[in-house]
């Protein structure tokens, strides 16, 4: 899976948690959880949306290694890899 692909997967699961935000206005280095005013209910959806998509375990105590965007793809490209 290329990283585009995997952008792209993020971007869809992302705006299914947080519709209301302007994805197009999101660069690497923001932060997910403050920019998307996302709890941690909010944040746990997204990673098992994106287990769910992409087959991979993300355990909980990874899940304060994604804090931007860059972050979590380069985490998710990582977890595909293995």
């Amino acid at each position: 899976m290329t990283r585009e692909e995997l952008e792209r997967i993020f971007a869809e699961e992302l705006e299914s948690i947080a519709p209301e935000v302007d994805l197009s206005t999101v660069t690497d280095t923001v932060n997910i959880q403050e920019y998307f005013d996302l709890d941690s209910m909010d944040i746990y959806n997204l990673l098992a949306a994106l287990h769910q998509r992409l087959g991979i375990d993300i355990p909980d105590k990874d899940a304060s290694r994604l804090l931007t965007v860059k972050d979590a793809l380069d985490y998710l490209l990582l977890k595909l890899q293995q």
